[in-house]
């Protein structure tokens, strides 16, 4: 099975119970990562893996005027619990949801002033996160802005890195993901980074990063 139909299958599976095992410990990184953006309110944003479609709400309140907010998600799970929430909020005006893969975006280039991903980008394999990157900076306007949010790894030796990757490599069917460093990856993309601030989820490092086309 691809890596992108096997995530499609594994969130669609969880897509009705992810807000309680991941949305609290992950929404203080989150709402980090969309502090460090500072959006304007007539900005056209797009969040790349919109899982539950907290931040497409959290957005789309921010949004006024012409501002809108995308999204896209390879889960149809995903996709109905965010249309749900989106639905309860009142926000449907402004939000537009797809499902469709990060390495092949759907938009124009220069669509986009700023491009939203957390706890997104490490999912993929690294050969296809220059790919993600590409496809970024391709839908974003000339210096628009990237805010990402993922699980690091700064190249230090620790227990719960070196753990989770070896999970991660035995058991991907469960852990999904591993730490990256993703400032590396940015400035390797040609993205000039911004802004950085780490907090910490379990002991795991999280990195929120701000980079500009």
């Amino acid at each position: 099975m691809a890596q992108a139909d096997s995530a499609r299958h594994f969130y669609d599976r969880i897509s009705g119970v992810y807000d309680a095992l991941a949305d609290a410990s992950e929404h203080e990184a989150r709402a980090l990562g969309l502090r460090l953006l500072a959006l304007s309110e007539d900005e056209r944003v797009l969040e790349i893996g919109f899982g539950t479609g907290h931040c497409q709400v959290e957005i789309a309140t921010l949004l006024a005027g012409d501002g809108r907010v995308f999204g896209i998600d390879v889960s149809p799970g995903m996709l109905r619990v965010a249309e749900k929430r989106v639905r309860t909020a009142g926000l449907g005006d402004r939000v537009e949801l797809s499902l469709g893969d990060a390495k092949e975006l759907p938009y124009q280039a220069g669509s986009f002033d700023a491009v939203f991903a957390s706890f997104t980008l490490e999912l993929f394999s690294e050969a296809e996160i220059p790919v993600v990157l590409n496809e970024i900076s391709r839908v974003l306007r000339p210096g628009g802005r990237l805010g990402l949010v993922s699980m690091y790894d700064d190249g230090r030796k620790t227990r719960i890195v070196d753990l989770y990757r070896f999970l991660h490599r035995h058991f991907p069917h469960i852990v999904d993901c591993q730490p990256i460093d993703a400032p590396s990856w940015l400035a390797r993309a040609g993205l000039a980074v911004l802004t950085r601030e780490t907090v910490s989820i379990w002991g795991l490092p999280i990195i929120a990063v701000v980079a500009r086309r």
